[in-house]
């Protein structure tokens, strides 16, 4: 059976985007169970091909934490060649997703650094090679017809995310916990080969769209993708300053978690656990932000994907601020309540769904039609700059220790400088932005 070449002229959602989101489901919890106990099973859990502890300091496991994380955001790129030069979206996917089970696998069997290190490795090489493909895929089932759905179904997609995400992140702390480190990544990587398995249920109803490598390098010469390129690479690179202190929720503040008083209604709550009050805040203020906030803002100014990109810089400023408050309690000899690590996950969620959601819908009508992944690619790098960035400042703080002073309080107050000055960067580089919409079937929008 042939497969569709072409989005139908349809006012509906696409029949295959079920099928993708239950795959994204499926495959961010496989991802985010695995991520939620990696700083944990390198600082209490990682040991000799003898059995014998291993275990990482703070320091290294921060470093370590945050350049797997680099590597799977890097490695975008490559999936995006192969998609749009090689074998296409849907081929890559299912290529990279077996390679992505196989890093699962070596992580259930092998807890010494050497499978941690291999593990990690094909991880991030499928995780990270089909991200661009997965949410461009997204956008390659509409056109012209039913492009004014592409918003929800993006924001059906991110709500999949962060479903997977905050059970997984709730579950896999716990099976580490009471079952161990082979239980508890082997479950995650039960669930990406069945998310693989979705994926491949769905290849009859998607939209394949062909590479056509002539096509992409001649879309890479043109004068008009290489000024789209020169107006979100700047604004790419200030995203990174965002997410270099985002994924901090997988180091420092588990580490600053482990520290405070974690009990909450009755309950005590593991310090990896409190990484899933972000996914649960995402869908959460999804709903709010789109339905409720955005509309009456809208009233009086105009929302565009720019200026609410610029107001989560202001969110993310505010997050820092209370992290580096919860430092100076627990440097003091005091011990908050977990209570106010919640609220800088609010503060900081809600500048996800400023910054991430809107650049990813941002990325993808930006980009011409056969530079959907490239592009896609070159936004999920920012993720990679911001995370080696944070490792490498970590390798320069396990290095010189005290001497590198940002121990405490002064390592968000560092952060904060950081996000101002990208901050006020940001506004002057939006205000000079000029930009085209790009639908698949349509060169206008």
């Amino acid at each position: 059976m042939a497969y569709r070449s072409a989005p139908a002229d349809s006012l509906r959602m696409p029949p295959g985007i079920p099928y993708i989101i239950g795959n994204e489901l499926a495959e961010r919890f496989s991802f985010y169970g695995m991520r939620a106990i990696l700083y944990l099973f390198m600082t209490t859990a990682l040991v000799t091909h003898d059995g014998a502890p291993d275990l990482m300091g703070e320091a290294e496991a921060r470093k370590w934490t945050h350049l797997f994380i680099a590597a799977v955001y890097f490695t975008p790129l490559l999936g995006a060649f192969l998609a749009d030069l090689w074998l296409g979206k849907y081929r890559t996917i299912m290529a990279l997703s077996l390679v992505y089970c196989a890093g699962h696998v070596v992580l259930a069997v092998d807890n010494t650094r050497t499978g941690l290190m291999v593990g990690l490795g094909l991880i991030a090489l499928g995780a990270g090679g089909i991200k661009p493909c997965v949410s461009a895929h997204v956008g390659d089932q509409f056109g012209p017809a039913n492009a004014h759905l592409l918003p929800r179904a993006f924001h059906f997609f991110y709500l999949s995310i962060n479903v997977g995400a905050a059970v997984s992140q709730l579950l896999t702390p716990w099976l580490l916990a009471c079952a161990g480190p082979h239980v508890a990544f082997g479950v995650p990587g039960l669930l990406m080969f069945a998310a693989t398995f979705v994926f491949w249920l769905g290849r009859h109803r998607f939209v394949h769209i062909p590479a056509e490598p002539r096509r992409f390098w001649g879309e890479v010469r043109d004068p008009a993708f290489l000024r789209t390129l020169a107006g979100l690479v700047p604004l790419y690179l200030l995203i990174t300053v965002f997410w270099s202190i985002f994924d901090q929720t997988a180091s420092a503040w588990i580490e600053q978690a482990q520290r405070m008083d974690r009990r909450l209604w009755g309950w005590e709550l593991h310090p990896a656990q409190l990484q899933a009050a972000n996914p649960f805040f995402i869908l959460l203020l999804i709903p709010v932000f789109s339905l409720w906030l955005y509309p009456r803002v809208g009233r009086w100014v105009e929302l565009t994907p720019l200026r609410k990109i610029g107001a989560g810089f202001v969110l993310t400023l505010a997050t820092l601020a209370v992290s580096a408050w919860i430092e100076d309690r627990l440097d003091a000899g005091l011990q908050p309540f977990i209570g106010w690590q919640i609220l800088a996950y609010l503060l900081l969620t809600s500048a996800e769904i400023l910054i991430s959601i809107t650049a990813l819908e941002f990325s993808y009508t930006q980009a011409p039609p056969r530079m959907k992944s490239a592009v896609m690619s070159l936004y999920l790098l920012s993720m990679s700059l911001g995370n080696l960035f944070t490792s490498r400042l970590n390798a320069h703080i396990e290095a010189a220790g005290p001497a590198a002073g940002l121990d405490g309080a002064g390592y968000y107050l560092f952060f904060a400088k950081l996000t101002a000055g990208a901050l006020l960067i940001f506004v002057v580089v939006a205000r000079f932005y000029r930009g085209h919409v790009h639908i698949q079937g349509s060169e206008t929008g």
